[in-house]
């Protein structure tokens, strides 16, 4: 269940994002959650939508949390198999000044503002950023209209109400091929 932070006022909101983010938490907890991020005005990546699951290890803030893209995104350094992402500050720089406002309204858009092609997780989105510019601008429109589309995530009133009584009917209906970033074993 997907949960605006600032409408339900969730403490995860008041501690941790301090932002209008939806959050769904993962097991019921505060350490493991995904975020809805949208991709940064004004760039190739506007209007595109990623869950962004986020872990947080027992020392933070005092170590980074781990952060991957669950839906696929081009980008020369985020690993389009696993989601993770090649980004120094939360790999290697991490102070315990920074929080997860810092990683999803500062890190992440100049992430995708600004992709390093010279340190790439995602050789091919590098190389074709590097020949053709043009080629590579059209491929991650490509991406954002096939993988980061807003209404894979936002549903509504009667959509979720119609899942609670799926649910409460004692049948299970999902499977693992349904959701993103996972594959067939």
């Amino acid at each position: 269940m997907w949960v605006d932070l600032v409408d339900k006022g969730e403490s995860l909101a008041r501690n941790r994002m301090m932002s209008d983010y939806s959050v769904e938490t993962v097991n019921d907890g505060l350490s493991e959650f995904n975020v809805l991020f949208h991709g940064p005005k004004e760039s190739i990546y506007e209007g595109g939508v990623w869950k962004v699951h986020v872990e947080l290890p027992d020392a933070y803030p005092y170590k980074s949390p781990s952060i991957g893209f669950v839906n696929k995104i081009f980008h020369p350094n985020v690993d389009e198999l696993s989601g993770s992402v090649c980004l120094d500050v939360i790999n290697q720089s991490w102070s315990p000044m920074f929080d997860l406002l810092n990683i999803f309204e500062v890190f992440l858009p100049q992430l995708l503002l600004y992709p390093n092609p010279s340190d790439p997780l995602n050789g091919d989105a590098a190389s074709l950023m590097m020949k053709d510019k043009t080629q590579y601008e059209q491929k991650v429109k490509e991406y954002c209209e096939r993988y980061a589309k807003a209404e894979n995530f936002v549903k509504s009133k009667e959509d979720e109400e119609s899942e609670e009584e799926d649910i409460s009917d004692g049948h299970c209906t999902s499977s693992d091929d349904e959701i993103p970033g996972l594959e067939d074993p």
